[in-house]
C-alpha cells in the first residue's frame, strides 16, 4: 500500500531511538485528521489546562476500556498547518525504554492509526507543501551524519540553500522556453529572437549547473567517508599505528610478530570526514590456518578500502616481503607510511623516503613519517589523507550544500539537455527543435525538487528513512 494512496489516515509511530535502560524519554508521534480525538481517548490531564496548539500537557496515559495506568507523561499538541506534517501532530513524551513507548503506540494503533511507513512523516510534509524534496532529503542525511560538517551540509539543505537556486535555474528555463515558444506560435507580430542573448542565459545557466555538480564528490564523502586500510607485514606498528590514531587501545600490540589476528575497526573524522579504519593482520606466508584467516581477511579488507596505509618499519626498510604485499595492492591509492621512525636519524629517513621514491615512483607527499609509540607524525598522515583524495580544502571551505547522487544524476539530465539546445540553435534547426531538449532540462529540475517526481522515486527516496521520521 502506497503512503500517498492513504494520506487521510491518522498514522503513529515511535520517534526516538530505544535503547534499554539508557533513554530517560521515549517519544509516540501520530499525524492526522484523528490524532487530537485519539489523544483525547488515551491521555488524561489533571485540572482544567486547554487543548490548545502549541502547548504541552501533563497528564497520565490511561488504557481507554480498563482505564488501566499506563505511564505519566507530557502531551505535545501542534495543530495543523503549524505542525511538521502540516496536519494535527500529536506527540507523547514517555519514560524511555521498551515496553512505556511499545504500549503507547499499541493504544494508538487499537484507537484508530495505522503505523507508520518509513519516512512517512516526512513525505506528508513534502506532500502537504511544507517542504521541497531536497529538503526532505537533508532530514534523513541530518539523522544520519556521521560528522559535523555532515550535519551542516544537510542542515544548509534543510534551510534550502540547495533548493533556491535550483528553483533560479529552473525560473530561468522557463522564461526562455516561454520565449522561443512566444516565436513558435506569433513569430509574425514580434521582434527576431536575440539569439546571442538566448545562448548567454544557456551559458549562464550550465555555469551554475557546473559549480552545484561539483559539490558532488564532496558531498559522498561527507555522507558516506572513507575506508582506509592499514596494511603491512607482522609487527611493523600497524595496531600501534590504529591506537595512537584512534586515542585509545583499540587493538592489542605486543612484540610478538602475528599478533592481530582479525581486522580490528575504528571510526575517526578526519577533517570533517568519517573515516572507518581497519587494521589488518600482518600479511605472510603461515602454516597457522588461524592467522592465515586473517591474512586473506586483510587481503579483501585492503581491495575494498579506499585508500592503503602501506606501513613499513624504518628500521627493516624495504624488503622483499613489502615488494610482495605491494603487488596484491598496488592497484589501489596508497600512503606510504614509515613507522618507527624515531630509531632514524634524518639522514638516514631522508635516504629510505628516496628508496621508496625510486621503488613506487610516488610523490614525496605520500611518504609519511610516523612514530606511533610516541604519537608523532599522526597529524601529517591525516593531512596527506586529505591531499589524497582532493579535499584538503573541505574543513575549510564555506559548503553551503552538497548535492546527493540522486540529485546530481538529475542535474547531470538537464546539463546534457541544455548543451544539445546549444548545438541545435548553432545548427540552426528551427524553434520547435530548441523547445525538445530545453523541455527535458527542466523536467529534470524540476525533479531535484520534487515539481516533478514519479510516485516510485518518492518509494524509493523514502524508505530510506526511520519510521519514526
Amino acid at each position: 500500500m502506497s503512503p500517498i494512496s492513504t494520506k487521510s489516515e491518522t498514522i503513529a509511530a515511535i520517534a526516538t531511538a530505544i535503547v534499554p535502560q539508557q533513554g530517560s524519554i521515549g517519544i509516540v508521534r501520530m499525524s492526522g485528521a484523528e490524532a487530537v480525538a485519539i489523544a483525547k481517548t488515551l491521555f488524561k490531564a489533571p485540572g482544567n489546562q486547554p487543548w490548545s496548539s502549541h502547548r504541552i500537557l501533563y497528564g497520565y496515559i490511561h488504557h481507554p476500556h480498563t482505564q488501566q495506568l499506563v505511564d505519566e507523561a507530557l502531551l505535545l499538541l501542534m495543530l495543523a498547518p503549524r505542525s511538521y506534517t502540516r496536519e494535527d501532530v500529536v506527540e507523547f513524551h514517555c519514560h524511555g525504554g521498551i515496553i512505556p513507548v511499545q504500549q503507547v503506540l499499541q493504544l494508538c494503533l487499537q484507537a484508530g492509526a495505522r503505523l507508520a511507513t518509513p519516512g512517512e512523516f516526512t513525505l506528508r510534509a513534502f506532500l502537504n507543501g511544507r517542504l521541497d524534496l531536497t529538503q526532505a532529503e537533508s532530514v534523513a542525511e541530518l539523522v544520519g551524519a556521521q560528522s559535523p560538517q555532515a550535519a551542516s551540509a544537510a542542515l544548509a539543505g534543510l534551510r534550502g540553500k540547495l533548493a533556491d537556486p535550483i528553483h533560479h535555474l529552473r525560473s530561468l528555463c522557463l522564461d526562455i522556453l516561454a520565449e522561443i515558444e512566444a516565436r513558435v506560435d506569433f513569430e509574425e507580430d514580434l521582434p527576431p529572437l536575440n539569439e546571442s542573448e538566448i545562448i548567454h542565459q544557456l551559458q549562464e545557466v550550465l555555469q551554475q549547473l557546473t559549480d552545484i555538480l561539483d559539490t558532488a564528490d564532496r558531498g559522498e564523502l561527507l555522507r558516506t567517508g572513507l575506508k582506509v586500510a592499514i596494511v603491512g607485514r607482522p609487527n611493523v606498528g600497524k595496531s600501534s599505528l590504529l591506537n595512537a590514531w584512534s586515542r585509545s587501545d583499540r587493538a592489542i600490540v605486543t612484540d610478538l610478530p602475528g599478533t592481530t589476528r582479525d581486522v580490528v575497526e575504528s571510526q575517526l573524522v578526519v577533517g570533517g570526514i568519517p573515516v572507518q579504519v581497519l587494521d589488518t593482520a600482518g600479511i605472510r606466508k603461515s602454516d597457522d590456518k588461524v592467522e592465515q584467516i586473517g591474512v586473506e581477511r586483510s587481503q579483501i579488507a585492503a581491495q575494498s578500502a579506499d585508500l592503503i596505509l602501506f606501513t613499513l618499519d624504518c628500521e627493516k626498510g624495504w624488503t622483499e616481503g613489502e615488494n610482495e604485499i605491494y603487488q596484491q595492492v598496488k592497484n589501489r591509492p596508497i600512503i606510504v607510511v614509515m613507522n618507527k621512525s624515531d630509531r632514524l636519524s634524518s639522514a638516514q629517513l631522508e635516504n629510505l623516503r628516496q628508496a621508496i621514491i625510486n621503488q613506487l615512483d610516488i610523490k614525496p607527499s605520500l611518504i609519511i613519517a610516523t612514530a606511533a609509540t610516541l604519537n608523532q607524525g599522526i597529524t601529517d598522515l591525516e593531512t596527506s589523507i586529505l591531499n589524497a583524495v582532493h579535499t584538503e580544502n573541505l574543513q575549510s571551505a564555506n559548503l553551503e550544500f552538497a548535492i546527493n547522487q540522486r540529485q546530481a544524476a538529475a542535474l547531470t539530465r538537464a546539463k546534457i539537455a541544455l548543451e544539445q539546445v546549444e548545438n541545435t540553435i548553432g545548427d540552426r534547426l528551427p524553434f520547435d527543435f530548441w523547445t525538445i531538449d530545453l523541455r527535458g532540462a527542466i523536467h529534470a529540475l524540476g525533479e531535484v525538487t520534487g515539481e516533478e517526481v514519479t510516485e516510485s522515486v518518492l518509494d524509493r527516496i523514502f524508505s530510506r528513512f526511520c519510521i519514526g521520521k
